[in-house]
């Protein structure tokens, strides 16, 4: 990685954007492509433990971690072997007590054609930012990395424009492949929310009357809380705790509309022994009383 670049916009407590760092490239095209050390800087006087954008793109593949890193305001943690794709206009912060190994892409926007823009996916920001390959997915982008870092390097045996053309190849078979992981690692994870969240919806179906804990439930299915809460929220738009209590409701309701049990009795049908809470609960979610509710349905 570059250690410095020329100015970047932004002042004040404005969060800065910086340009790609055109005149640092071999041979001044749109590409850079080494090894990850200290001393990184996209701008001298910047340096980038502060919270900042990019106009361009940045894979990293580490060979070493745990990682800690910030991007659009979410954490993540990534080890030897996995990849972190960092897009433009994307707020992103690099962690001051973890130390960066492996190598390190940037891209500059245009410098590869439309067409390969839209099959590598280079602007699905919906596609996740941290990769972990497989051995072999792993093995297959090295060695493309490999190739392209070659390369890059070697700018005095072929003319600048066949030069960046021949770079220009190199860096799509790679995009292609990292494109692949990307839209694979979006499907699998979709996948597994399914299940996550079918899960949780069946335990939920059999349990409501008497568990109202999300914790409860994601110990028993042995997930953590916060996997539960994309998932579900993935499938729903709600939060767990917000399904749970959907769920009550509408068992209170359905015995309140059909029955003539004492409104204690409906309390504790769905888990609540105390009627004053069974109460302020309902009122809460529905704005009626159970005997307001009850007496407009009669």
């Amino acid at each position: 990685m570059a250690d410095r670049t020329p100015g970047a916009a932004g002042d004040g407590d404005e969060i800065r954007t910086f340009p790609f760092p055109v005149d640092l490239s071999v041979g001044g095209v749109g590409m850079q492509v080494g090894p990850m050390g200290a001393g990184r800087r996209w701008h001298a006087d910047a340096p980038l433990e502060r919270v900042h954008r990019i106009d361009f793109h940045v894979v990293m593949l580490f060979t070493a971690g745990p990682v800690r890193h910030m991007i659009d305001f979410a954490e993540y943690e990534a080890g030897a072997g996995d990849l972190l794709w960092i897009r433009p206009g994307q707020v992103h912060r690099f962690s001051p007590t973890c130390e960066y190994r492996g190598t390190v892409l940037t891209m500059q926007p245009g410098f590869l054609p439309r067409a390969i823009v839209e099959a590598t996916g280079l602007y699905r920001y919906d596609l996740p930012p941290l990769l972990h390959p497989d051995r072999p997915q792993l093995s297959a982008l090295q060695a493309a990395l490999a190739n392209l870092q070659r390369e890059y390097e070697d700018a005095d045996t072929l003319p600048p424009a066949l030069h960046a053309s021949v770079l220009r190849h190199s860096l799509t078979a790679l995009l292609l492949r990292l494109a692949h992981l990307a839209a694979s690692s979006a499907e699998a994870a979709r996948r597994q929310g399914d299940t996550t969240f079918t899960l949780f919806r069946d335990a939920v179906e059999k349990e409501f009357a008497t568990n109202h804990s999300v914790s409860a439930y994601a110990d028993a299915l042995g997930y953590s809380r916060r996997t539960l809460v994309r998932a579900v929220r993935a499938a729903t738009g709600q939060t767990p705790k917000g399904f749970i209590d959907k769920r009550v409701v509408l068992e209170a309701k359905r015995l309140l509309a059909h029955t003539d049990l004492p409104i204690g009795r409906v309390g504790a049908a769905v888990g609540f022994p105390d009627a004053a809470n069974f109460s302020k609960f309902f009122q809460l979610h529905t704005g009626q009383t159970p005997v307001a509710f009850r007496a407009e349905l009669r």
